[in-house]
């Protein structure tokens, strides 16, 4: 968890050096992921699967990034 927040993961900046050490973490884990990138290239989405497809599985879903807080008191 430690590592996952140090990122710089500010909304208007990349979220590419997240996503390359998390798909390198769930690939050390035997988990294979797939990224689906933005118009522009500069982030990603990471999408990976873990256990059988079946109806009722669970799906986990979260982001990688954060609102800036510029000029905010």
């Amino acid at each position: 968890m430690d590592k996952l927040v140090s990122f710089p993961t500010v909304s208007r900046d990349s979220n590419l050096p997240l996503v390359d050490w998390l798909q390198e973490y769930l690939q050390s884990h035997g988990i294979e992921s797939h990224r689906k990138y933005n118009e522009t290239g500069n982030k990603a989405a990471l999408f990976a699967h873990v256990g059988p497809w079946e109806e009722g599985a669970i799906v986990l879903s979260g982001h990688t990034d954060v609102v800036p807080i510029d000029g905010q008191a």
